[in-house]
């Protein structure tokens, strides 16, 4: 029907089949029963996120991977339950708001947000032990298995509900949040820049921000202002769906909301008329399907994307859009491959490829991936993550763990120039940052060095964009993205 190929349904997949596939960074629990006990629970308890926003979620990334919108997604490297305050969920969002708002004026585009939040609290890690004051202990492997202090660092099962609890809480929050007008785009002020002192950083915004109001102003004159549509926003929730134990207690089969694209693939080349498309969900959309109610959008990680591993195992029964970590050892070949696995009828936007490189990578590696997928047929969204490839450790004595502003802004640069090489184009950025004044990367305008980290370094894990670095990011795609549109 209207050149559309049949859609394939996965075989002999349930929430449970990636358990006979081999398992990466998989976790040892101790305490089988207590396990038991936690997964039963999760089973009983209701969705976090529903079909629906899922759908709407895809649906958006479909324009993402057409080169109508843009990603921007951020958050924490490891979100802690101590996070679920309103402090820090509101520093967050209204950065990721601010960001977004700084993007539309240099894109031209609508922004889709994804936020690192409401259970990002798992991370892979290199052992799954270390060595702290001469004694071998576990690795902290984030709170939803065991805690950072040292004698905290057995695993327990019963983490496992609350950090479901945790991601209920912070998501009911931001619901809230959004539904009381803090996104109103007729009061951008209010989403103040909080830590950022920076006269030239403040100046530059508050001018987008005028630009705005001043165009809202006229559209209220001419009565065209449609003021539900910019008195809020979306916000979704993303995470590494590391755990599969976690992740399966959540996945149920659900009814296809109305919202349901059809299949979407690169076939129809996203042009199917409305009539057409309408039929094609009555005549071939089944009444339900698997969805993982943790979050909106999950993600493979680079350590666990094995082709016959447990983990693409499990994301390639999913109808949520999924995200996959691309490093520098993917080779093309197996690129296609694992895309084909997760997303065997090739439908637009449904998976994210998020490239990770580094910046003296990059160069040699990106093109060849661009190529690839191209050839496959495949219509992906090209998200860059700038920062896990160049993580650094300074010397001793203080051995922590940074990322410098300017490798992070030349691998982003990098990417933009790469894709317009190869007719592609880059759909969006992965980030980790906080709305607060830390001190984990250097550089920026503010010039810090590798001696100012410990002014503020506070994460318990990889270093985050701060919030004046992550707006300083944000301006300089923006005006890379100005630049290619004139």
């Amino acid at each position: 029907m209207n050149g559309h190929t049949p859609l394939q349904t996965p075989s002999e997949w349930s929430p449970s089949s990636w358990r006979t596939k081999p398992i990466a960074q998989e976790v040892t629990y101790n305490d089988k029963a207590a396990l038991a006990k936690s997964l039963a629970k999760l089973q009983r308890l209701p969705p976090i996120v529903t079909p629906k926003e899922i759908w709407k979620l895809r649906n958006s990334l479909r324009d993402v991977a057409l080169g109508k919108a843009f990603l921007l997604q951020g958050g924490d490297c490891a979100e802690l339950f101590d996070y679920c305050n309103p402090d820090a969920i509101d520093s967050k969002f209204k950065l990721l708001l601010q960001m977004s708002l700084v993007l539309i004026w240099g894109g031209n585009k609508r922004v889709v947000r994804i936020a690192r939040m409401a259970g990002q609290y798992a991370k892979p890690r290199s052992s799954p032990t270390e060595v702290l004051n001469g004694k071998e202990i576990p690795s902290f492997r984030g709170d939803i298995l065991n805690g950072y202090a040292p004698e905290d660092r057995n695993i327990e099962p019963d983490r496992l509900v609350s950090a479901y609890f945790h991601s209920a809480a912070t998501l009911n929050y931001i619901r809230a949040q959004i539904s009381s007008g803090i996104a109103d785009l007729h009061r951008p002020l209010d989403w103040d820049l909080g830590h950022v002192q920076d006269p030239e950083v403040q100046a530059k915004y508050r001018r987008i921000v005028e630009s705005i109001t001043e165009n809202l102003r006229f559209m209220q004159t001419v009565g065209a202002d449609t003021a539900g549509q910019l008195e809020t926003v979306d916000l979704f929730t993303s995470h590494e769906g590391l755990l599969l134990e976690y992740e399966a207690a959540l996945t149920r089969r659900l009814r296809n909301p109305i919202n349901r694209a059809p299949s979407s693939s690169s076939h129809d080349n996203g042009f199917l008329s409305q009539t057409n498309q309408e039929l094609f969900r009555v005549t071939t959309a089944e009444d339900s399907g698997w969805y993982n109610t943790s979050a909106h959008f999950l993600w493979i990680g680079d350590r666990t994307r094995q082709v016959d591993g447990a983990h693409v195992e499990y994301f390639r029964g999913l109808e949520n859009p999924i995200g996959i970590k691309i490093g520098p050892t993917m080779a093309d070949d197996e690129l296609v491959k694992l895309l084909d696995i997760v997303n065997p009828n090739k439908e637009i936007g449904k998976v994210t490829l998020i490239t990770r490189y580094g910046e003296n990578k990059i160069g040699g590696i990106l093109g060849g991936h661009i190529e690839a997928v191209k050839k496959s047929g495949h219509v992906v969204v090209w998200q860059c993550d700038p920062m896990h490839g160049n993580t650094r450790t300074t010397p001793t004595p203080s051995r922590l763990k940074t990322r410098s502003f300017a490798s992070v802004f030349s691998e982003l640069s990098s990417a933009l120039r790469i894709h317009k090489e190869h007719g592609s184009f880059l759909g969006g950025v992965h980030l980790e940052l906080t709305g607060d004044a830390v001190t984990e990367c250097t550089g920026g305008s503010g010039g810090l060095m590798d001696e100012d980290l410990s002014t503020r370094y506070e994460t318990f894990c990889d270093p985050r964009l701060n919030e004046k670095q992550a707006i300083e990011l944000a301006f300089l795609v923006a005006g890379s993205q100005r630049q290619e549109s004139t």
